[in-house]
């Protein structure tokens, strides 16, 4: 394996092995198709049959309980995804299982029909499982021996995250709302295709990097932590430590069965009229009681199993568990991204430029769109340079999805310069908080490096009050608009805006969570508690969907100010009450930074 990293390490882009950057744009693909394709799913369901572009006009808490669900599968997945790759197949393999059937959901899709469309996202949910976890695997283990180059290494990889998200929700988004939706979901299919046959192409460049399960599973991060098994005082022998006792496991198949029905019947019900709870129990109806009781089974799980530690690695579970909690909430109303402030992009915001304005946007839109693609183009050269004997077919595939991706992007602004107004697509405001990720990580960065670095809980008091402050933008935007009122000509100042805090509140927490995590957890407990902190981020998911679904009813029995209003006061009381725990917090962590 050491020969394979050095062997990988020769061939050096930007300091950083090749093979590297074969990960980078394989996983800039498999984003532009993700993001290009998920932005696009609730303008679809919810556009009107009658229109230019007719979609199929569910109501707007039908279509964001699917895309609840659909999202929360997607965080789920990867937790029997990373342990499939781990057992079975190595990460190499995994990745190419994922895209395969990923490509094949985003196909799916193209033919907007019911069947398709549950078969499509059904197939991006378990491809997904097989992809997400295991690309960065491979970075993790391509870069053995060589930690100090490890950071800079998943800095251009979530570099290449963004810019897939960034190219897709640009171009798919533009291909769908401007031409007709298949034509989205379809490039969506293309891009992920190259992905496929690029990455295909370029295995053997790894070598035995990712290609077989290993035997000896490890903790990338140092735990801090000394686990010390207790004593048996009759015996002296060391116990085993704190094995999953039948009750656990027991614990843990009932409460996540009772998660599974409650995903499954929200949509189902609400679409299909199909429930699959149909009882009541304490003036609950089954779909809730389910959800419920589920939540008590797993937090006696963890309560109890936090009891077999001592009380040092009992402290620091607890710690993680309230950062968990944090979690749900952030999630819960940054996910609004894709959903309701989509539709608020839609339905409620002045799109339509006229004269200077329609020519100032053409301008910036072109800037944002071909500089940072040139700058893609160039690593791609670079990148040919230093492998076109070594993978000069995977580099071929590379290239022609390249020159692919330059066609649309002409045809888009050529298109767009041809008009004499500019209509700003919904789809268009997605690409913010790529764009500000992008743009203002580097001084989030180099604040975290500072002595003015804040502990764990600050940074996620600061993330949750910004995430609410950009809701509270929206909230005075949205004032003048009348109650029940379905359409409106908001500023998309006041957007632009929203997407700015909120991407400032996300560069404060996402960051942190998983970081801390495996600083924090016993080695033993680390791949549950992973597990965990998934199943923290697919609960936000669904809360997500389940509130943003509510933006109807909300809207009409108050007004469209209160449902945002909603989304600013639950996020900033949660990260003052983060702050307030400071202390707490840093006494559970027992000198953890």
């Amino acid at each position: 394996m050491n020969t394979d990293i050095e062997n990988l390490f020769k061939d050096k882009v930007i300091g950083h092995p090749a093979g590297l950057f074969v990960i980078f744009f394989t996983e800039m693909w498999e984003r532009f198709s993700f993001y290009g394709m998920k932005i696009l799913l609730v303008l679809f369901l919810t556009a009107p049959y009658l229109s230019d572009n007719p979609g199929w006009e569910w109501s707007r808490e039908n279509a964001l309980a699917l895309i609840g669900t659909y999202s929360s599968l997607l965080y789920l997945t990867p937790i029997v995804g990373g342990y499939i790759a781990d057992k079975i197949t190595g990460y190499k393999w995994a990745v190419i299982i994922g895209c395969f059937i990923m490509m094949l959901g985003h196909l799916a899709m193209v033919f907007e029909t019911t069947w398709s469309l549950y078969l499509g996202l059904a197939l991006l949910v378990i491809g997904t499982g097989f992809f997400k976890p295991n690309m960065t695997s491979m970075i993790s283990e391509m870069y053995k021996g060589k930690e100090a180059k490890k950071d800079g290494a998943y800095t251009i990889y979530y570099m290449g995250v963004n810019a897939g998200a960034f190219f897709g929700m640009m171009l798919c988004g533009y291909l769908a709302e401007n031409i007709g939706w298949s034509y989205g979901f379809g490039l969506a299919g293309i891009f992920m295709l190259g992905g496929l046959i690029q990455f295909w192409l370029a295995k053997d460049l790894f070598g035995q990097i990712g290609e077989r399960p290993s035997k000896v599973h490890e903790v990338e991060l140092p735990q801090n932590i000394t686990e010390e098994a207790p004593k048996d005082h009759n015996t002296s022998a060391t116990k085993k430590l704190n094995p999953f006792t039948t009750l656990d496991k027991i614990l843990i198949v009932l409460s996540a069965l009772g998660g599974l029905l409650y995903l499954f019947n929200d949509p189902m019900s609400k679409i299909g009229n199909i429930n699959m709870l149909p009882f009541n129990l304490g003036g609950l109806d089954g779909s809730s009681a389910t959800v419920l009781i589920a939540l008590i089974l797993f937090l006696y799980l963890i309560i109890s199993r936090m009891s077999r530690y001592d009380a040092i690695i009992r402290d620091k579970i607890i710690a993680v568990s309230i950062f968990g909690i944090f979690t749900v909430f952030f999630f819960g109303a940054f996910e609004q991204s894709l959903g309701s402030m989509t539709l608020f992009a839609r339905d409620y915001t002045a799109r339509a430029l006229t004269g200077n304005s329609a020519l100032i946007f053409k301008i910036i839109d072109t800037i944002l769109t071909i500089v940072p693609l040139a700058i893609i183009t160039w690593v791609l050269y670079l990148l040919f340079k230093k492998t076109y004997s070594k993978i000069p077919y995977s580099n071929i595939v590379l290239g022609a999805t390249f020159v692919f991706l330059w066609y649309v992007v002409f045809y888009k602004i050529n298109n767009e310069f041809s008009k004499e107004t500019t209509e700003v697509g919904a789809s268009w405001f997605g690409i913010l908080n790529s764009f500000f990720i992008i743009t203002l990580a580097p001084l989030f960065s180099k604040w975290w490096e500072s002595k003015y670095n804040p502990s764990v809980a600050m940074k996620y008091g600061i993330g949750l009050i910004l995430l609410g402050l950009g809701f509270g933008i929206l909230v005075f935007g949205t004032i003048g608009i009348p109650q029940g009122a379905k359409t409106a000509s908001v500023s998309m100042i006041f957007l632009i805006l929203a997407y700015l805090f909120h991407t400032m509140g996300e560069l404060c927490i996402s960051p942190v969570g998983l970081s801390y995590l495996s600083k924090l957890v016993p080695g033993r407990m680390i791949g549950f508690m992973f597990g965990i902190w998934y199943l923290a981020i697919a609960i936000g998911q669904k809360a997500a969907g389940t509130m943003g679904g509510m933006i109807d009813k909300i809207t009409e029995q108050y007004s469209l100010s209160t449902f945002f209003l909603i989304f600013t006061l639950v996020p900033m009381g949660v990260g003052l009450v983060s702050m307030v725990l400071n202390p707490v917090l840093k006494k559970l962590m027992h000198g953890v930074r």
